[in-house]
């Protein structure tokens, strides 16, 4: 299972708020709806994400095994 716990940390440690990563990702608020309750999302938007954070992938996302 991938979470995204990572993402809200780099945000707040960033400074950017979702308004903002919406602004500048063009991510619409049903994809962040889907960030918050650790449902998949394109990999291109993650690739968006990392680009506007300056950030590595594991900055945004946790593999966690569940079986």
């Amino acid at each position: 299972m991938i979470i995204y716990d990572n993402l809200w940390k780099t945000m707040k440690k960033r400074g950017i708020t979702t308004y903002r990563l919406r602004e500048n990702c063009l991510i619409d608020s049903r994809t962040i709806k889907r960030l918050r309750e650790n449902k998949s999302v394109e990999t291109k938007t993650l690739d968006k994400i990392c680009d506007v954070l300056g950030c590595d992938i594991g900055d945004v996302i946790t593999y966690i095994k569940t079986s």
